[in-house]
């Protein structure tokens, strides 16, 4: 008899240079053993160079997306990344309430590396209203912390600690901020719930092939959720997948730009 296979969703973006977004989902799950669907909420034209082009899905077939893909599998978590529309939003939100997910780990893109907005206001208002209360973490990063709560980015510790308690006032039930855009010798995230918060630290990694280190992190917390573990285990487990994955990104070669981390360097020789 075979023993339940555990099961994560990405509901995100394609990045056609296969280093971010769905695809770096699908790698991560697969590398964590979990078995990985996925409901496509853009399209981009990108490479390790940058992004030449978007198009969105509509959001109705975003919602046959979830249809098709809920009604079937047994889903155990859920990772969200990119939504750049409101009415995207709304049908990921109202899919989501309609199939009783609650193991949901939100990434909210809306920053470039370069601390650029790549979403309008009415965006993030619509996703902190629809998303944030049912979100069981949130992984924004330096700069995305700030936008959503329209303040500047944290410039230290207790500015990190500071922000995560008042993103958890805005309705989210766990937070996550990432410290990978600080500087120092050690890489901190700040892991916060309604329990207390705690320092998850990793020795920083000097690369410039960080492509996708967000998404990767965010799904990796899913796929031990889809695995059963509880929120603390699965993001410290992700944490020590992640930063093994910047450490072997080097050993890698792809594209002429900034590549991604290596999302199978326990199998590749």
């Amino acid at each position: 008899m075979s023993r339940k296979t555990p099961i994560a969703v990405t509901i995100a973006g394609s990045d056609s240079g296969g280093g971010a977004g769905i695809q770096a989902d699908l790698k991560t799950f697969s590398a964590l053993g979990v078995y990985g669907a996925s409901v496509v909420t853009a399209l981009t034209a990108q490479n390790t160079l940058g992004v030449t082009a978007i198009h969105d899905t509509p959001a109705d077939f975003v919602s046959a997306q979830i249809d098709a893909v809920f009604s079937d599998l047994d889903v155990g978590a859920v990772k969200i990344g990119m939504l750049s529309r409101p009415q995207t939003i709304h049908a990921v939100a109202e899919g989501l309430r309609k199939y009783g997910q609650t193991r949901i780990v939100l990434d909210p893109v809306m920053v470039a590396t370069s601390g650029d907005a790549l979403v309008t206001g009415d965006v993030v208002e619509t996703l902190i209203a629809e998303l944030l209360p049912l979100a069981l973490l949130i992984t924004p990063n330096l700069f995305e912390a700030a936008r959503l709560l329209g303040e500047p980015p944290a410039g230290d510790a207790a500015g990190m600690e500071k922000q995560g308690e008042r993103l958890l006032k805005k309705g989210a039930r766990g937070v996550l901020v990432k410290g990978g855009h600080g500087s120092g010798a050690e890489s901190a995230d700040y892991l916060l719930t309604a329990v207390g918060g705690r320092w998850l630290t990793a020795k920083r990694v000097e690369t410039r092939n960080t492509h996708g280190t967000g998404c990767t992190l965010s799904s990796a917390i899913a796929a031990g959720l889809a695995k059963g573990m509880d929120l603390d285990k699965a993001v410290d487990e992700a944490k020590a997948y992640v930063t093994a994955a910047i450490a072997a990104a080097d050993t890698i070669r792809i594209g002429k730009g900034r590549g991604p981390v290596h999302h199978f360097h326990r199998w590749w020789g």
